[in-house]
């Protein structure tokens, strides 16, 4: 009896768990993209966790710190150490950059990018690897967090889950947004900050459809990490009084200059990178000789090693002189900006956040000139630390949610609100580049945004031709063109050369529209050829297509091989191009607006 009940649950569970069940529920129901989003919010809360432990450990072994400590809020005598440790790591990560050479030849694609030109595809594999060299970096002192890897590794398990259940473009680009929502969310103990990380940057916008598996996704995600850490991201502001009116000119001010400060650090990064690139040292030495310098600077304050969680909560809690925060800000900006210019893993969200509250604590200084603020050092310090988070990372209400769910005080969160939006606006206005979306600029990429700008790159020339298409030679009469191509046979027909060399287009009707006898004339086959130099490519895309076509006032274009070859491999026409183009734009209109 026992074994037959056995069976009949397995049986059940097999039904459930049946992958073309699974798939068809996800792709016809809310309910199963959502219940998608909760295995990954799983997933997420699991990753980061591991990945925070594994960390929490490196630091441990390497610098002899306690397991309560903090690495940036240690105090380790041991100048040797400091110096060595970050070298150590570059020369580990020098060694796996070395092997990746060999071994794989396409750059790692991160979800930012994954969701703006790919659909949402990303490569597992790829992510695991840029988590171990997120550990190696973070874990040997270089000055990154592990926020790069915790979403990397979050999103790359969400594709792989998509992947796995065929979803849909779109509903695979929200699937990876619940992976990044889960990871941050897991990271702050802060559910509402990692879904709004989802919409603004990795998602790119937000919908109604989108709504319930990303915030299931962060809320899940957060549930398993307290369940497995007793870490929380919290911030006592103390007492202050209320926010009165007066309180909103510093704040704003302090968004302005934190606008400037942001735009500052992340061209220092990219100098370092250029001035890497341009020297003669191999990419797998440039980590060592980074973590020479970061060991430098560590030697005279621990406090730049790291993310800086520690040395964040150290320089909250107590008073600390102008020099001294100077000092330190321009240490931690240093070591930032070498750590990821020599090729350590990592990026700049929690060193953003640590840098904008020295920033706001150094502003907060400035008080007696703004007679009627009654805003305290630690207020002015989470201002700061959201606004500079803004103009680097990108994401105004992500980092208003943040300054909520850390400070649990509304009035503080709306005048955050107002400072994050200046700095906001002051960086697109000026700059017009988060740190990752000025990185794919610096690349060559032309993205400012996870907005999917992907699927016109897709909708390529050679998907759109026929390849059908009515040939002949350059050098016939028109007798024989005439004899070959009967008015009405076809629209126009595509001359080549006796190299089979693209030459021109000739419109049949306009042969036969000559009032006299062309031959009478002495006219010959050449001197009805249009276009000779207006063709398409198959690799161009519709909106490419689109300005050729405008460009030279033709209904319809050849497509050629190449540029050198230039050999015929079919034809496109100007309308069929517009209404596929406006085919697909309507249909992302309307996945925006959650109708599909």
């Amino acid at each position: 009896m026992l074994m037959k009940l056995d069976r009949r649950r397995f049986r059940a569970l097999r039904v459930f768990f049946d992958p073309r069940r699974l798939r068809a529920l996800t792709r016809r129901s809310e309910v199963g993209l959502s219940l998608a989003g909760a295995v990954v919010g799983i997933a997420s809360g699991l990753a980061v966790t591991g990945m925070s432990f594994v960390s929490n450990e490196l630091h441990q072994l390497v610098f002899g710190i306690a397991d309560s400590e903090r690495l940036s809020s240690s105090v380790i005598d041991d100048k040797l150490l400091l110096l060595t440790a970050p070298v150590i790591g570059g020369m580990l990560l020098g060694l796996l950059l070395f092997i990746l050479a060999k071994r794989r030849k396409k750059p790692m694609v991160d979800p930012i990018e994954a969701n703006a030109l790919h659909g949402g595809r990303l490569s597992l594999t790829d992510s695991i690897i840029v988590a171990v060299q997120n550990l190696i970096s973070n874990g040997f002192g270089a000055s990154v967090g592990l926020e790069a890897g915790y979403t990397q590794l979050a999103a790359g398990l969400a594709s792989k889950l998509g992947l796995k259940l065929q979803l849909r473009r779109s509903d695979l680009r929200v699937l990876v947004g619940c992976g990044a929502a889960g990871a941050i969310a897991a990271a702050f103990n802060a559910p509402l900050t990692g879904a709004f990380y989802a919409f603004e940057l990795i998602i790119g916008t937000y919908t109604i459809v989108s709504l319930t598996p990303v915030v299931v996704s962060a809320l899940v995600s957060t549930l398993i990490a307290r369940l497995l850490t007793h870490g929380d991201f919290t911030i006592d502001i103390g007492g202050f009084g209320a926010v009165v009116p007066a309180d909103y000119i510093p704040a704003l001010l302090l968004g302005a200059v934190s606008a400037g400060v942001g735009i500052l650090i992340m061209q220092g990064v990219s100098f370092v990178e250029e001035l890497a690139r341009k020297s003669a040292i191999a990419p797998p030495f440039r980590p060592a000789l980074g973590g020479i310098i970061v060991g430098l600077l560590a030697m005279i304050s621990p406090q730049v090693l790291s993310a800086g969680h520690g040395a964040l909560h150290l320089n909250l809690s107590r008073d600390v002189a102008i020099p001294a925060l100077i000092g330190l800000f321009l240490l931690k900006s240093l070591a930032s900006a070498i750590s990821i210019g020599s090729g350590f893993r990592g990026g700049l969200f929690f060193a953003s956040l640590f840098m904008g509250a020295l920033l706001g604590k150094l502003f907060a200084y400035c008080g007696p000139y703004f007679a009627d603020a009654t805003l305290t050092p630690v207020i002015y310090a989470v201002v700061g630390m959201s606004s500079l988070a803004v103009a680097v990372i990108g994401g105004p209400l992500t980092m208003t949610f943040l300054a909520l769910e850390i400070t649990g005080d509304f009035p503080i969160t709306a005048l955050v609100l107002a400072a994050v939006i200046t700095s906001s606006l002051v960086v697109r206005s000026t700059f017009g580049y988060s740190f990752a979306t000025w990185r794919f600029h610096l690349r060559g990429e032309s993205i400012r945004s996870a907005h999917d700008v992907g699927w016109i790159r897709n909708l390529t020339v050679d998907k759109l031709m026929r390849a059908d298409v009515k040939t002949a030679r350059a050098g016939i009469s028109l007798e024989e063109f005439k004899q070959a191509f009967p008015i009405g046979s076809t629209q126009r027909v595509i001359l080549v050369e006796e190299s089979d060399k693209y030459a021109g287009l000739v419109l049949v009707p306009e042969i036969y529209a000559n009032p006299t006898d062309a031959q009478d004339e002495g006219k010959t086959l050449a001197d009805f050829i249009h276009y000779r130099n207006d063709f398409l490519q198959p690799q161009m895309n519709a909106r490419q297509a689109a300005a050729i076509f405008d460009k030279s006032e033709s209904e319809a274009l050849a497509v050629v091989n190449n540029l050198i070859e230039r050999k015929v491999i079919g034809q496109l026409s100007e309308s069929y191009t517009l209404r596929r183009y406006s085919e697909e734009l309507d249909r992302r209109r309307r996945e925006v607006s959650g109708e599909i």
